[in-house]
């Protein structure tokens, strides 16, 4: 995921909190515990205490947060001309949804039905047949729920503006409220600490500070985010104001988003690093590695070296092979990290390393959520 920054002055980059950011990955973190297990305390004790009228809301609109997250999340994004400054409470920032026109909210609302056209200038739904169309046959695959909310959202996106608008505020009072006077203290400390790094130090240790995965390249002029889908935006676009905006989250992880809707600011929404979280595997890092032990006989060999440190000859001879195709084999290893080296005199000695190897699953698991 690229974002083209070339030229962009330091102040146009902006690191802020948002409340209706981080309200809608809390509910997404209600809808999909399994991605969250950190959570599950708070999201057990949240789903436990909802009222019923409320629960039944959120099941109506949850595919605006639970598949994808919808931007409208991040309105400010949208605002043409915008400065990129999210709202201070969760009331400013639904005063800023509200200041989306018709088309763009729809187009934010619908990205469930057509997240194949992020990205690209597709027309609105709401003047072009062709996409009405498209957006109601891909809600009829999604289940009856997200077809009546469509068509309602189409035919009237005023009132269901308005309903979207009064589920939130009601999430708000019944448990976001308290939630987010818990989390933001440290979503401003963070905020603030990475917008002193940019004054100080720069770009490169402001983004590099936001997490491993996300790069400045030498020339400073494109930010690029390690993540196995592809796209790319520019933050040096006049119609929708110069810029990119960083927003910290607590619920987000392991999820890092990225905002690259066509004509809208860019946005990373990052998750704020935890002592306990470890650092995250590269996408490339992550298919060396499961290519490399996918060849049955790399599968054979890591079964000698989980055991106990082998030599190239003890491999060879252990499994009726030539020290040459040991070593073939071994360099693969190595160079996807899972195979440690060290001498013992005169003595070459090659194992497996667990720690690496038992990572694989939820680096395979947080490597296709980020």
């Amino acid at each position: 995921m690229h974002i083209d920054i070339a030229g962009l002055p330091a102040d146009r980059v902006v690191f802020a909190t948002s409340p209706l950011a981080e309200l809608g990955l809390a509910l997404h973190a209600l809808s999909e515990p399994g991605h969250h297990p950190g959570l599950h305390g708070w999201t057990t004790a949240t789903a436990a205490a909802l009222e019923p009228d409320l629960a039944d809301r959120l099941l109506e609109a949850e595919f605006l947060w639970r598949n994808t997250f919808a931007d409208i999340f991040l309105p400010f994004s949208g605002i043409r001309g915008g400065d990129g400054r999210t709202g201070a409470t969760l009331a400013e920032d639904l005063d800023i949804l509200d200041r989306l026109d018709d088309e763009r909210f729809v187009a934010a609302a619908t990205e469930f039905t057509c997240s194949s056209l992020y990205g690209s200038d597709a027309p609105s739904p709401l003047t072009d047949p062709a996409m009405r169309a498209r957006a109601l046959d891909m809600a009829t695959a999604r289940g009856p729920r997200q077809v009546e909310f469509t068509k309602r959202l189409l035919a009237d996106p005023v009132s269901v503006r308005g309903w979207i608008r009064r589920l939130l505020e009601d999430c708000d009072q019944a448990f976001f409220a308290d939630t987010w006077r818990r989390v933001s203290v440290q979503l401003v400390a963070d905020a603030r600490h990475k917008t002193e790094l940019l004054r100080r130090k720069g770009l490169a240790e402001a983004v590099g500070a936001v997490s491993s995965a996300v790069t400045l390249d030498e020339e400073r002029e494109r930010i690029t985010v390690d993540k196995l889908t592809e796209g790319r935006t520019t933050a040096v676009a006049p119609e929708v104001g110069l810029g990119i905006t960083l927003v910290p989250t607590s619920f987000g992880w392991p999820h890092l988003t990225v905002l690259h809707a066509h004509h809208w600011r860019p946005v990373i929404h990052y998750p704020v690093r935890l002592p306990d979280l470890p650092t995250p595997a590269s996408v490339e890092q992550l298919q060396r590695r499961m290519e490399a032990l996918a060849h049955p006989m790399r599968m054979r060999l890591c079964r000698n070296l989980a055991r106990s440190p082998y030599t190239t000859g003890e491999l060879a001879e252990s499994h009726s092979i030539t020290a040459p195709e040991v070593s073939r084999h071994l360099s693969v290893l190595k160079k996807a990290g899972l195979v440690t080296t060290r001498r013992r005199g005169r003595y070459v000695l090659h194992q497996l390393d667990l720690t690496v190897v038992a990572r694989l699953g939820s680096d395979f698991l947080e490597g296709v959520l980020r």
